[in-house]
């Protein structure tokens, strides 16, 4: 049995040992992502989706989306995918100009994105891709032919998140010694108002911080999440959350296969306190069109969480970074490149002095 195949025995195997962890909920989404899936033959996907479907209430007319990269996708493959039950595709495309990939490190050139966009088009109506701002050197007018292009392929639904420059990379090294000029939180910011701007005027809705789509076009993977609905993560590393208990499996994939064999699932969780359960709504919940309920804080966090959001939120308020309609509270268009910021002055905090 080969590494891959071993893989998708084990993660079959995590499916059927939680069977029972949704008790009677009906899953609507399904998500495959983390790392590369797409390397995955038709088979193994349907293999997945089999232990699914045998052990879990599916939804009649589930989202299930595969996440794959242009170097991993030709149109010999994305015609056979389009034969199982997935019919969404995110692909991370990034840029569409070639210095930018480089720059990335990405396995893809410029030719290969617009390329496996066109033929996905011909197999896959529900169709995502991933685009970066905020990268060294890329100017304003290029971001805007990289947004003028992503319009042009019609692509119903975009998410697009600023460059992070991780530590021990490559790129953090260059920009260290002056050899790639870094991106100003200015530029950032403009490129991101650019985004908004250019989407919306086009009739995208910006339903979520980094996410545009178009009606009936967004993603209910992600919205299942930022709304804070309970979801099963299988394989190393993968992350689960039923409202009051987060957990996740070990990432060491020896380990993982290992416990697998001996038919038990190698993990670790966390209880959420209710301050936890309040910090991580305001965390989702204001990066989303549906922002804040206060009467939701009330309800389910209690009073002292309503006064402290209320008393705290005033002076967002006032700075035009956020607006009240009716009871819930959003961040305004400008507040929205801040909403990091804002997000963690609304935090509970619970005090750790010692009397």
């Amino acid at each position: 049995m080969t590494k891959k195949s071993a893989m998708v025995t084990a993660l079959c195997k995590e499916i059927e040992l939680r069977k029972a962890e949704l008790g009677k909920q009906t899953i609507q989404y399904i998500y495959f992502g983390g790392g590369t899936p797409s390397v995955c033959s038709t088979v193994e996907m349907e293999q997945i989706l089999e232990a699914i479907y045998a052990n879990f209430s599916v939804s009649e007319t589930p989202e299930i989306t595969l996440e794959a990269n242009p170097d991993d996708l030709t149109e010999d493959k994305v015609r056979a995918i389009a034969q199982t039950k997935i019919n969404r595709l995110s692909i991370g495309v990034q840029s569409f100009f070639e210095r930018d990939l480089k720059l990335m490190n990405r396995a893809h050139n410029a030719s290969e994105a617009l390329s496996c966009i066109r033929f996905s088009k011909q197999y896959f109506d529900n169709i995502s891709i991933d685009l970066i701002y905020g990268i060294p050197g890329l100017t304003n007018q290029e971001w805007e032919q990289n947004l003028q292009q992503t319009l042009a392929l019609g692509i119903p639904h975009i998410s697009c998140y600023a460059l992070t420059v991780e530590e021990n990379t490559a790129l953090e090294r260059f920009i260290e010694k002056g050899m790639i000029e870094a991106v100003s939180n200015s530029q950032s910011s403009e490129q991101y108002h650019l985004l908004v701007d250019t989407f919306e005027a086009a009739g995208y809705i910006n339903y979520e911080f980094s996410n545009f789509g178009k009606k009936g076009y967004f993603s209910g993977n992600n919205t299942a999440y930022w709304q804070r609905k309970s979801y099963i993560g299988i394989g190393p590393s993968a992350h689960s959350f039923n409202g009051k208990k987060r957990s996740w499996n070990v990432s060491n994939n020896a380990l993982y296969l290992k416990s697998m064999e001996n038919g038990m699932r190698p993990f670790e969780e966390e209880l959420l306190s209710t301050a936890d359960q309040y910090n991580e709504y305001i965390m989702t919940g204001l990066r989303t069109i549906w922002g804040i309920s206060i009467d939701k804080i009330e309800v389910e966090f209690g009073e002292v969480y309503k006064f402290h959001f209320e008393k705290l939120s005033q002076k967002h308020l006032e700075d035009q970074l956020m607006y009240k309609s009716k009871q819930q509270y959003h961040l305004t268009k400008k507040g929205k490149f801040f909403g990091d910021g804002i997000t963690s002055d609304l935090f509970f905090v619970l005090s750790t002095k010692k009397c």
